[in-house]
């Protein structure tokens, strides 16, 4: 029996509000994630655009947290991070000690837009990435060449689409993730 103690990586699941991280963190997670959802209120409605996500009633306030053990030597610790320009302080405790980052993207035009943000972090904080593209219920869906095009990334930044409420397609975009991170080494 091989006793060897499996690889922990820190990876982080980010993007705009409203994205998917949550659900994509609940969907993928071996275990019952940590979730730190509040209800919207009138104050934070005021701030947090709901107009490309009127059914949403509750957003993350911290930090979501899922674990996914890929192989027996290699586990997944994933951290959520919130989607709302005013956590972005909570951003940099998190990058510490993350290999990489997922970052999940709305590709409807006006909310692809709000992604930007989010990428200007990632390389701020020198995350190698990934973009997962969500895919929306009833929404157009965009080949991923164009989005790449639209989101200005390198050749080199692996594009993949996603449904984060499914698992297998979940696992597909962290695989991704992990196998853009090995590429690195």
């Amino acid at each position: 029996m091989d006793a060897t103690e499996p690889t922990w990586v820190k990876v982080l699941v980010v993007g705009p509000f409203g994205v998917g991280k949550t659900t994509f963190i609940s969907s993928i997670s071996e275990i019952e994630p940590l979730t730190t959802e509040e209800t919207i209120t009138s104050l934070s409605a005021r701030t947090d655009d709901l107009s490309a996500t009127p059914e949403k009633s509750t957003t993350t306030v911290a930090l979501d947290f899922g674990r996914l053990t890929l192989y027996d030597d290699l586990v997944l610790y994933m951290f959520g991070t919130p989607g709302q320009e005013r956590f972005k302080e909570l951003w940099e405790d998190l990058t510490r000690g993350a290999l990489g980052a997922l970052v999940l993207v709305d590709p409807r035009p006006e909310r692809l837009k709000q992604s930007f943000a989010v990428l200007d972090l990632v390389e701020q904080f020198g995350l190698a990435y990934v973009i997962g593209v969500n895919h929306f219920d009833e929404q157009r869906t965009y080949p991923l060449d164009e989005v790449r095009e639209a989101l200005s990334v390198s050749p080199e930044t692996p594009v993949v689409g996603c449904d984060v409420r499914d698992r297998a397609s979940s696992g597909k975009a962290l695989i991704t993730l992990v196998n853009h991170l090995l590429s690195l080494d």
